[in-house]
């Protein structure tokens, strides 16, 4: 099963199991097969996967590719339409991107960059909201993307709410993936990077996930100073300069995050929540962000 595929289960209980609907369980684990490494899986494959006979395999992908939900390529299926639609369906269904939407424009034009949403999910943050740029840089990155919490400025922006342990729980048995020469591949590293970038209220991420790309960001947080989100800025240099250029991009950041942080109720307090109790729980090593698990689960 793919990384993005191995969170954990949500958690059920023996009673509760008596309503799992086995056949429509393995339909959406056959569709979590696929991602940007694998597109394209023929019946064998999937029976293997799925540890279930071909013939259900191929059960399975007649129903999907009825609904729309996969395409025939071949003697082989790829994701279909259906899965996209869906997809877009649940991002303009979450009401964060409504509120974020003027705030990520107003973003773009101050800074002259892409802006963009993010909420994680386990050890990724995943692309909700996309904001073009007036520049030609072509970015690979959408609404859907799933990047490593670990390497970019986004996904540090979470782990800069959680405790030391919450962050070595998160990580617990796993190797950090290298992308550039500049990321950080240690748990030690990343609880260091996470004060560091507590203390100052922004993530700043120069070619830590790819050469030559900068990046600025900081939380969203919710009325319990908890964070639900993370918005950022995509510059295409290797690092920042010291320059007020530079900080005024950073101040235009923080000041966007505390907007919306605003309009989900955050109130009067440093824009760096304190640790004690461990308030970070809700963003916790088992999941998603406090309003991405209400979201997903409401995200």
């Amino acid at each position: 099963m793919p990384a993005s595929q191995s969170a954990k289960k949500s958690a059920v209980t023996a009673t509760d199991q008596r309503y799992i609907v086995p056949g429509l369980e393995r339909g959406l684990k056959l569709l979590q097969l696929f991602d940007r490494g694998r597109t394209v899986l023929g019946a064998a494959a999937v029976a293997r996967a799925l540890e279930v006979p071909r013939s259900s395999a191929f059960r399975l992908i007649q129903t999907l590719e009825y609904l729309g939900y996969l395409e025939r390529t071949g003697n082989d299926y790829r994701l279909g339409p259906a899965v996209l639609r869906l997809g877009f369906e649940y991002v303009a269904a979450l009401p964060i991107t409504e509120l974020a939407r003027p705030i990520l424009a107003n973003l773009r034009d101050e800074c002259g960059c892409t802006a963009q949403l993010a909420l994680r999910d386990q050890r990724e943050v995943v692309y909700v909201m996309h904001v073009l740029g007036p520049s030609h840089f072509s970015s690979n990155v959408s609404v859907g993307t799933r990047l490593p919490v670990h390497a970019t400025a986004l996904g540090r922006m979470f782990l800069a709410y959680m405790s030391d342990q919450a962050i070595s729980a998160l990580y617990a048995g796993s190797t950090l993936q290298r992308f550039s020469n500049r990321t950080t591949i240690t748990v030690n590293g990343l609880i260091e990077r996470a004060h560091a970038d507590r203390a100052r209220g922004v993530a700043i991420s120069e070619s830590h996930f790819e050469a030559g790309i900068s990046a600025i960001a900081a939380a969203v947080l919710d009325g319990q100073a908890v964070p639900v989100a993370a918005l950022s800025i995509t510059l295409l240099q290797p690092a920042l300069p010291a320059t007020p250029q530079a900080e005024h991009l950073i101040d235009a950041v923080r000041n966007a995050a505390a907007e919306l942080s605003h309009r989900l109720n955050y109130r009067a307090q440093p824009l760096v929540a304190p640790m004690a109790g461990d308030r970070a729980a809700r963003s916790n090593a088992n999941g998603r962000s406090a309003l991405g698990d209400t979201l997903i689960h409401r995200a």
